[in-house]
């Protein structure tokens, strides 16, 4: 079939490069708005999760009130599990000078081992030491600067959770406007369809972290790690992150056990635990919770 009168087919190569230049410009104004578009989308969420409280309030409360009421209940659940993990980690504070100390016999203990060993002096194991400190260091700066995004993201989405219930009729007007008439059936449909399936994905994952929580906590309670609620929530918690997560749950709990155990028995019974944890995890919580 020839190409219609008056079109004219561009080479590969330009089109190519018309997509390519496209691609780079969409990532770099998304790096850009950033600041914007992820608090925008972790509102959108939460307003998600909290519409159907919302809805349920607006029949026997005003609208304001309504969301108002839904946020406020959404705030003392959150307020409550900080609460519970911020006197925990306090009590988990006092143990810090006997953790330097159980650290410091460990550290000479290695230092030894690695002389012998493997030929490493006292000082070269310094240098090495030293060098992971400064990494660190850069790390931890990094960290602080996320962390001063994460409180202005913090504070930036309870006003859009607000906004976004509040102009929520306006918002689906809009989106059916753009539309043509008589697609506004598909469109109803299609949105319908993606607030189902962000509602179930949300809460099954929420259950999923619940059950990581009590199975981490049960697990380090039999074993006899100090710590061992907090540790386990705030393992389950982390488990949300991909990979990472998990890594900095095992090495939390490894250091809690350190406190009163002498030897190495105890950290390889928690790195056996997590790993039991994370194949129960990964081949029977998210295939039935949350991938359904």
């Amino acid at each position: 079939m020839e190409p219609k009168s008056g079109s004219k087919a561009h080479p590969f190569y330009i089109k190519a490069t018309l997509v390519l230049f496209g691609l780079v410009l969409f990532f770099y104004i998304l790096d850009v708005l950033a600041d914007i578009i992820i608090p925008l989308a972790l509102a959108a969420l939460a307003a998600i999760l909290l519409n159907p409280l919302n809805n349920r309030l607006q029949h026997k409360l005003p609208r304001v009130l309504a969301i108002i009421v839904s946020m406020l209940v959404a705030v003392i659940v959150i307020s409550g599990v900080f609460y519970f993990l911020s006197t925990q980690i306090y009590l988990f504070t006092k143990s810090i000078p006997l953790l330097k100390q159980k650290f410091a016999i460990l550290l000479t203990d290695l230092q030894q081992w690695m002389l012998l060993h493997f030929g490493l002096s006292i000082d070269s194991q310094v240098q090495v030491l030293k060098s992971a400190i400064n990494n660190s260091q850069h790390l931890l700066t990094n960290t602080l600067g996320t962390i001063a995004g994460t409180v202005g993201i913090i504070v930036l989405i309870p006003i859009y959770v607000f906004l976004l219930l509040f102009y929520k009729p306006l918002i689906l007007n809009f989106l059916f406007q753009v539309f043509l008439e008589q697609n506004s059936l598909r469109v109803a449909e299609v949105l319908t369809q993606t607030k189902t399936a962000i509602q179930s994905y949300m809460i099954g994952l929420l259950m999923e972290t619940a059950i990581i929580c009590v199975l981490y906590s049960i697990a380090l309670l039999i074993i006899g790690v100090p710590f061992a609620i907090v540790v386990g929530v705030i393992g389950g918690i982390l488990n949300l992150l991909p990979y990472i997560g998990g890594l900095i749950a095992l090495l939390l709990s490894i250091v809690a056990a350190t406190i009163n155990t002498t030897g190495f028995s105890t950290q390889i019974i928690i790195i056996a635990v997590y790993w039991f944890i994370q194949f129960i995890d990964n081949n029977i919580l998210v295939p039935r919770i949350v991938s359904s």
